[in-house]
Protein backbone atom coordinates (compact mmCIF):
# COMPACT_ATOMS: atom_id res chain seq x y z
CA UNK A 1 0.00 0.00 0.00
CA UNK A 2 2.78 2.38 0.76
CA UNK A 3 4.47 1.74 -2.52
CA UNK A 4 1.20 2.23 -4.43
CA UNK A 5 0.59 5.57 -2.69
CA UNK A 6 4.03 6.90 -3.54
CA UNK A 7 3.62 5.85 -7.22
CA UNK A 8 0.30 7.76 -7.50
CA UNK A 9 1.84 10.91 -6.14
CA UNK A 10 4.69 10.58 -8.68
CA UNK A 11 2.18 10.37 -11.53
CA UNK A 12 0.32 13.46 -10.32
CA UNK A 13 3.62 15.35 -10.05
CA UNK A 14 4.67 14.24 -13.56
CA UNK A 15 1.35 15.33 -15.09
CA UNK A 16 1.59 18.71 -13.41
CA UNK A 17 5.05 19.30 -14.77
CA UNK A 18 3.95 18.29 -18.27
CA UNK A 19 1.01 20.70 -18.17
CA UNK A 20 3.28 23.52 -17.00
CA UNK A 21 5.73 22.88 -19.81
CA UNK A 22 2.91 22.80 -22.39
CA UNK A 23 1.51 26.11 -21.12
CA UNK A 24 4.95 27.74 -21.24
CA UNK A 25 5.47 26.48 -24.77
CA UNK A 26 2.15 27.94 -25.93
CA UNK A 27 2.90 31.30 -24.34
CA UNK A 28 6.32 31.39 -25.97
CA UNK A 29 4.85 30.63 -29.39
CA UNK A 30 2.52 33.62 -29.26
CA UNK A 31 3.38 37.16 -30.36
CA UNK A 32 2.34 40.30 -28.55
CA UNK A 33 -0.95 40.49 -30.46
CA UNK A 34 -1.76 36.85 -29.95
CA UNK A 35 -0.80 35.66 -33.46
CA UNK A 36 1.23 32.49 -33.73
CA UNK A 37 4.61 32.75 -35.52
CA UNK A 38 4.85 30.78 -38.75
CA UNK A 39 8.10 29.25 -40.02
CA UNK A 40 9.91 31.34 -42.66
CA UNK A 41 8.88 30.39 -46.21
CA UNK A 42 11.38 28.70 -48.52
CA UNK A 43 12.60 31.12 -51.24
CA UNK A 44 11.00 30.45 -54.60
CA UNK A 45 13.09 29.49 -57.59
CA UNK A 46 13.66 32.28 -60.11
CA UNK A 47 12.78 31.95 -63.81
CA UNK A 48 16.46 31.26 -64.52
CA UNK A 49 16.36 28.31 -62.13
CA UNK A 50 18.27 29.94 -59.28
CA UNK A 51 17.08 31.10 -55.90
CA UNK A 52 15.53 34.55 -55.74
CA UNK A 53 17.74 37.11 -54.05
CA UNK A 54 14.87 38.78 -52.14
CA UNK A 55 11.62 36.82 -51.61
CA UNK A 56 9.77 39.97 -50.51
CA UNK A 57 10.37 41.67 -53.87
CA UNK A 58 10.48 38.64 -56.11
CA UNK A 59 13.79 39.71 -57.64
CA UNK A 60 15.70 37.09 -59.60
CA UNK A 61 19.35 36.23 -59.19
CA UNK A 62 22.01 38.18 -61.07
CA UNK A 63 21.24 38.79 -64.75
CA UNK A 64 23.87 37.58 -67.20
CA UNK A 65 24.48 39.60 -70.39
CA UNK A 66 26.27 38.12 -73.39
CA UNK A 67 28.26 40.64 -75.47
CA UNK A 68 29.25 39.31 -78.91
CA UNK A 69 31.75 41.68 -80.55
CA UNK A 70 33.00 41.81 -84.10
CA UNK A 71 36.55 42.91 -83.26
CA UNK A 72 38.92 44.35 -80.68
CA UNK A 73 41.56 45.30 -83.23
CA UNK A 74 40.54 48.97 -83.29
CA UNK A 75 40.92 51.47 -80.46
CA UNK A 76 37.26 52.39 -80.61
CA UNK A 77 36.03 48.85 -79.82
CA UNK A 78 38.37 48.44 -76.87
CA UNK A 79 36.65 51.47 -75.37
CA UNK A 80 33.20 50.01 -76.07
CA UNK A 81 34.14 46.74 -74.37
CA UNK A 82 35.45 48.38 -71.21
CA UNK A 83 32.64 50.94 -70.94
CA UNK A 84 29.88 48.41 -71.58
CA UNK A 85 31.33 45.98 -69.03
CA UNK A 86 31.55 48.72 -66.41
CA UNK A 87 27.99 49.87 -67.15
CA UNK A 88 26.49 46.38 -66.87
CA UNK A 89 28.33 45.64 -63.63
CA UNK A 90 27.32 48.99 -62.12
CA UNK A 91 23.69 47.90 -62.62
CA UNK A 92 24.29 44.72 -60.62
CA UNK A 93 24.50 42.30 -63.55
CA UNK A 94 27.35 40.29 -65.01
CA UNK A 95 28.65 40.18 -68.57
CA UNK A 96 30.35 37.58 -70.75
CA UNK A 97 32.36 39.13 -73.62
CA UNK A 98 33.65 37.37 -76.73
CA UNK A 99 35.26 38.97 -79.80
CA UNK A 100 35.63 37.28 -83.19
CA UNK A 101 38.06 39.75 -84.81
CA UNK A 102 36.25 39.84 -88.13
CA UNK A 103 35.55 36.11 -88.47
CA UNK A 104 31.86 35.45 -89.20
CA UNK A 105 32.00 31.73 -88.37
CA UNK A 106 33.77 32.41 -85.11
CA UNK A 107 31.30 35.11 -84.09
CA UNK A 108 28.38 32.76 -84.74
CA UNK A 109 30.12 30.00 -82.76
CA UNK A 110 30.83 32.35 -79.86
CA UNK A 111 27.23 33.57 -79.79
CA UNK A 112 26.00 29.96 -79.76
CA UNK A 113 28.29 29.29 -76.80
CA UNK A 114 26.81 32.20 -74.86
CA UNK A 115 23.28 31.03 -75.67
CA UNK A 116 24.13 27.53 -74.39
CA UNK A 117 25.61 29.07 -71.23
CA UNK A 118 22.21 30.58 -70.46
CA UNK A 119 22.71 34.30 -70.85
CA UNK A 120 19.54 36.27 -70.21
CA UNK A 121 20.03 38.71 -73.09
CA UNK A 122 22.42 38.77 -76.05
CA UNK A 123 24.01 42.02 -77.21
CA UNK A 124 25.59 41.83 -80.68
CA UNK A 125 28.02 44.00 -82.62
CA UNK A 126 27.82 42.11 -85.92
CA UNK A 127 30.75 41.79 -88.28
CA UNK A 128 28.37 40.72 -91.03
CA UNK A 129 24.93 42.28 -90.82
CA UNK A 130 23.34 39.40 -92.74
CA UNK A 131 25.18 36.43 -91.22
CA UNK A 132 24.14 37.18 -87.64
CA UNK A 133 20.45 36.79 -88.49
CA UNK A 134 20.85 33.05 -87.79
CA UNK A 135 21.97 33.83 -84.24
CA UNK A 136 18.90 35.97 -83.59
CA UNK A 137 16.70 33.03 -84.51
CA UNK A 138 18.65 30.65 -82.25
CA UNK A 139 18.56 33.08 -79.35
CA UNK A 140 14.81 33.53 -79.68
CA UNK A 141 14.32 29.74 -79.76
CA UNK A 142 16.08 29.67 -76.38
CA UNK A 143 13.88 32.47 -75.03
CA UNK A 144 16.70 35.04 -75.18
CA UNK A 145 16.15 38.55 -76.55
CA UNK A 146 18.73 40.21 -78.79
CA UNK A 147 19.95 43.81 -78.85
CA UNK A 148 22.00 45.06 -81.82
CA UNK A 149 24.74 47.35 -80.51
CA UNK A 150 25.91 50.17 -82.79
CA UNK A 151 25.44 48.05 -85.94
CA UNK A 152 22.11 46.75 -87.18
CA UNK A 153 21.53 43.04 -87.84
CA UNK A 154 19.75 42.68 -91.19
CA UNK A 155 16.75 40.50 -92.05
CA UNK A 156 16.10 39.33 -88.51
CA UNK A 157 13.50 39.86 -85.77
CA UNK A 158 15.86 41.94 -83.64
CA UNK A 159 14.27 43.09 -80.39
CA UNK A 160 16.13 46.41 -80.15
CA UNK A 161 18.77 48.48 -81.95
CA UNK A 162 20.88 50.98 -79.99
CA UNK A 163 23.31 53.16 -81.92
CA UNK A 164 24.11 56.63 -83.10
CA UNK A 165 22.31 58.20 -86.02
CA UNK A 166 24.70 56.82 -88.64
CA UNK A 167 23.07 58.59 -91.54
CA UNK A 168 23.67 61.84 -89.66
CA UNK A 169 27.35 60.88 -89.32
CA UNK A 170 27.68 60.95 -93.11
CA UNK A 171 25.77 64.22 -93.32
CA UNK A 172 28.01 65.90 -90.75
CA UNK A 173 31.14 64.77 -92.59
CA UNK A 174 29.90 66.06 -95.91
CA UNK A 175 28.60 69.36 -94.59
CA UNK A 176 32.03 70.08 -93.08
CA UNK A 177 33.91 69.25 -96.29
CA UNK A 178 31.55 70.97 -98.73
CA UNK A 179 31.84 74.19 -96.76
CA UNK A 180 35.56 74.10 -97.53
CA UNK A 181 35.32 72.61 -101.04
CA UNK A 182 31.96 73.51 -102.65
CA UNK A 183 33.27 72.47 -106.06
CA UNK A 184 35.79 69.87 -107.16
CA UNK A 185 36.77 66.22 -107.38
CA UNK A 186 35.77 64.07 -104.43
CA UNK A 187 36.97 60.65 -103.29
CA UNK A 188 34.77 58.49 -101.12
CA UNK A 189 36.49 55.70 -99.16
CA UNK A 190 33.67 53.60 -97.72
CA UNK A 191 33.68 51.08 -94.90
CA UNK A 192 33.09 47.34 -95.12
CA UNK A 193 30.29 46.39 -97.49
CA UNK A 194 29.12 43.81 -94.91
CA UNK A 195 28.57 46.51 -92.26
CA UNK A 196 25.12 48.09 -92.41
CA UNK A 197 26.47 51.21 -90.68
CA UNK A 198 28.78 51.79 -93.63
CA UNK A 199 25.76 51.82 -95.95
CA UNK A 200 23.85 54.21 -93.69
CA UNK A 201 26.80 56.61 -93.46
CA UNK A 202 27.22 56.54 -97.23
CA UNK A 203 23.54 57.32 -97.66
CA UNK A 204 24.03 60.38 -95.45
CA UNK A 205 27.09 61.46 -97.44
CA UNK A 206 25.34 61.29 -100.79
CA UNK A 207 22.17 62.92 -99.47
CA UNK A 208 24.26 66.07 -99.01
CA UNK A 209 26.46 65.61 -102.10
CA UNK A 210 23.73 64.82 -104.63
CA UNK A 211 22.44 68.37 -105.27
CA UNK A 212 26.00 69.53 -106.03
CA UNK A 213 26.62 66.46 -108.16
CA UNK A 214 23.44 67.19 -110.11
CA UNK A 215 24.57 70.78 -110.72
CA UNK A 216 27.98 69.59 -111.90
CA UNK A 217 29.82 71.36 -109.09
CA UNK A 218 31.10 68.14 -107.52
CA UNK A 219 32.28 64.98 -109.23
CA UNK A 220 32.89 61.80 -107.24
CA UNK A 221 35.89 60.43 -109.13
CA UNK A 222 36.45 57.41 -106.89
CA UNK A 223 34.00 55.49 -104.69
CA UNK A 224 35.03 52.17 -103.16
CA UNK A 225 34.27 49.99 -100.11
CA UNK A 226 37.04 48.95 -97.74
CA UNK A 227 36.88 45.18 -97.35
CA UNK A 228 36.68 44.19 -93.67
CA UNK A 229 37.60 47.76 -92.65
CA UNK A 230 41.27 46.82 -93.11
CA UNK A 231 43.60 49.82 -93.42
CA UNK A 232 45.72 47.98 -95.98
CA UNK A 233 42.67 47.93 -98.23
CA UNK A 234 41.76 51.58 -97.67
CA UNK A 235 45.39 52.57 -98.37
CA UNK A 236 45.29 50.64 -101.64
CA UNK A 237 41.99 52.36 -102.51
CA UNK A 238 43.38 55.83 -101.93
CA UNK A 239 46.54 55.12 -103.89
CA UNK A 240 44.37 53.88 -106.76
CA UNK A 241 42.23 57.03 -106.59
CA UNK A 242 45.27 59.29 -106.77
CA UNK A 243 46.82 57.34 -109.62
CA UNK A 244 43.57 57.30 -111.65
CA UNK A 245 43.24 61.08 -111.30
CA UNK A 246 46.86 62.15 -111.65
CA UNK A 247 46.85 63.29 -107.99
CA UNK A 248 44.22 65.92 -108.84
CA UNK A 249 41.91 65.32 -105.85
CA UNK A 250 40.14 68.13 -104.02
CA UNK A 251 38.52 66.38 -101.05
CA UNK A 252 38.25 62.99 -99.32
CA UNK A 253 35.43 61.61 -97.19
CA UNK A 254 36.41 58.42 -95.36
CA UNK A 255 34.07 56.09 -93.48
CA UNK A 256 36.07 56.15 -90.24
CA UNK A 257 39.29 57.50 -88.79
CA UNK A 258 41.30 54.41 -89.64
CA UNK A 259 40.41 54.71 -93.33
CA UNK A 260 40.99 58.48 -93.10
CA UNK A 261 44.45 57.72 -91.75
CA UNK A 262 45.16 55.52 -94.76
CA UNK A 263 43.96 58.26 -97.10
CA UNK A 264 46.26 60.77 -95.42
CA UNK A 265 49.18 58.33 -95.64
CA UNK A 266 48.63 58.02 -99.40
CA UNK A 267 48.30 61.81 -99.72
CA UNK A 268 51.53 62.26 -97.77
CA UNK A 269 53.33 59.99 -100.22
CA UNK A 270 52.39 62.49 -102.94
CA UNK A 271 53.13 65.60 -100.87
CA UNK A 272 49.44 66.41 -100.52
CA UNK A 273 48.82 65.79 -96.79
CA UNK A 274 47.30 68.88 -95.20
CA UNK A 275 46.43 70.34 -98.62
CA UNK A 276 43.44 68.09 -99.33
CA UNK A 277 40.60 68.15 -96.74
CA UNK A 278 39.85 64.73 -95.23
CA UNK A 279 36.87 63.74 -93.05
CA UNK A 280 36.69 60.71 -90.78
CA UNK A 281 34.64 59.50 -87.83
CA UNK A 282 35.05 57.81 -84.40
CA UNK A 283 37.30 60.45 -82.79
CA UNK A 284 40.24 58.06 -82.44
CA UNK A 285 43.31 59.50 -80.74
CA UNK A 286 45.39 59.36 -83.94
CA UNK A 287 42.65 61.31 -85.74
CA UNK A 288 42.43 63.90 -82.98
CA UNK A 289 46.20 64.35 -83.24
CA UNK A 290 45.99 64.72 -87.02
CA UNK A 291 43.26 67.35 -86.63
CA UNK A 292 45.35 69.58 -84.36
CA UNK A 293 48.38 68.96 -86.58
CA UNK A 294 46.41 69.98 -89.67
CA UNK A 295 46.39 66.84 -91.82
CA UNK A 296 42.80 65.72 -91.05
CA UNK A 297 39.99 68.22 -91.30
CA UNK A 298 37.38 66.73 -88.99
CA UNK A 299 36.02 63.64 -87.32
CA UNK A 300 32.59 62.72 -85.99
CA UNK A 301 32.58 62.10 -82.26
CA UNK A 302 30.15 59.52 -80.97
CA UNK A 303 30.22 59.65 -77.16
CA UNK A 304 30.71 55.92 -76.63
CA UNK A 305 30.16 56.14 -72.87
CA UNK A 306 26.58 57.28 -73.51
CA UNK A 307 26.06 54.44 -76.00
CA UNK A 308 27.49 51.80 -73.65
CA UNK A 309 25.47 53.00 -70.68
CA UNK A 310 22.23 53.25 -72.66
CA UNK A 311 22.75 49.80 -74.21
CA UNK A 312 23.49 48.26 -70.80
CA UNK A 313 20.38 49.86 -69.28
CA UNK A 314 18.14 48.67 -72.12
CA UNK A 315 19.68 45.18 -72.27
CA UNK A 316 18.70 44.64 -68.64
CA UNK A 317 15.19 45.88 -69.37
CA UNK A 318 14.90 43.35 -72.19
CA UNK A 319 16.14 40.59 -69.87
CA UNK A 320 13.45 41.52 -67.33
CA UNK A 321 10.72 41.68 -69.97
CA UNK A 322 10.30 45.43 -69.55
CA UNK A 323 9.65 47.99 -72.29
CA UNK A 324 12.76 49.66 -73.71
CA UNK A 325 10.82 52.80 -74.62
CA UNK A 326 12.35 53.03 -78.11
CA UNK A 327 11.23 56.19 -79.91
CA UNK A 328 12.45 55.36 -83.43
CA UNK A 329 12.18 52.51 -85.91
CA UNK A 330 14.78 51.38 -88.47
CA UNK A 331 13.95 48.94 -91.26
CA UNK A 332 16.38 46.01 -91.39
CA UNK A 333 14.90 44.37 -94.48
CA UNK A 334 12.48 42.24 -92.48
CA UNK A 335 10.91 44.35 -89.75
CA UNK A 336 10.79 47.89 -88.42
CA UNK A 337 13.23 47.47 -85.54
CA UNK A 338 12.54 49.46 -82.35
CA UNK A 339 15.55 51.78 -82.12
CA UNK A 340 17.28 54.26 -79.86
CA UNK A 341 19.57 56.54 -81.90
CA UNK A 342 21.92 58.95 -80.13
CA UNK A 343 23.13 62.19 -81.78
CA UNK A 344 26.73 62.34 -83.12
CA UNK A 345 28.90 65.47 -82.92
CA UNK A 346 31.07 67.04 -85.65
CA UNK A 347 34.54 67.86 -84.31
CA UNK A 348 37.29 69.96 -85.86
CA UNK A 349 40.15 72.11 -84.60
CA UNK A 350 37.76 74.79 -83.33
CA UNK A 351 35.80 72.61 -80.87
CA UNK A 352 38.05 69.65 -80.09
CA UNK A 353 38.87 71.01 -76.62
CA UNK A 354 35.18 71.47 -75.79
CA UNK A 355 34.09 68.01 -76.91
CA UNK A 356 36.54 65.12 -77.04
CA UNK A 357 38.91 66.57 -74.43
CA UNK A 358 36.24 68.07 -72.14
CA UNK A 359 34.48 64.68 -71.99
CA UNK A 360 37.73 62.96 -71.01
CA UNK A 361 37.56 60.81 -74.15
CA UNK A 362 41.19 61.75 -74.76
CA UNK A 363 43.50 63.87 -72.64
CA UNK A 364 44.69 67.25 -73.88
CA UNK A 365 48.27 66.13 -73.36
CA UNK A 366 47.80 63.12 -75.66
CA UNK A 367 45.90 65.06 -78.34
CA UNK A 368 48.47 67.88 -78.58
CA UNK A 369 51.63 65.90 -77.89
CA UNK A 370 52.93 66.26 -81.48
CA UNK A 371 52.14 69.98 -81.72
CA UNK A 372 55.07 72.29 -81.10
CA UNK A 373 54.43 74.75 -78.28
Amino acid sequence: MRIRKQTGLGRVSFLGMALALLLASLLQACTGNGAVNEPAPTPAASPRGGIGGDPSTGKDDKIKVGFSMDTLKEERWLKDRDLFKAAVESLGAEVVIMAANGDDAQQISQAETMISQGVDVLVVVPHNAEAMAAIVKKAHSAGIKVLAYDRLVKNADIDLYVSFDNEMVGKLQTQAITRLVPKGKYVYIGGADTDNNAHMMKEGVFTILQPSIDKGDITVVYDQWTKDWLTANSLANMRAALKANGNRIDAVIAANDATAGSAIEALKEQGLAGRVPVAGQDAELAAAQRIVEGTQTMTVYKPIKRLAEKAAELALKLAKGESAGADRKVNNGKIEVPSVLLPPIAVDKTNIDDTIIADGFHSREDVYKNVKK
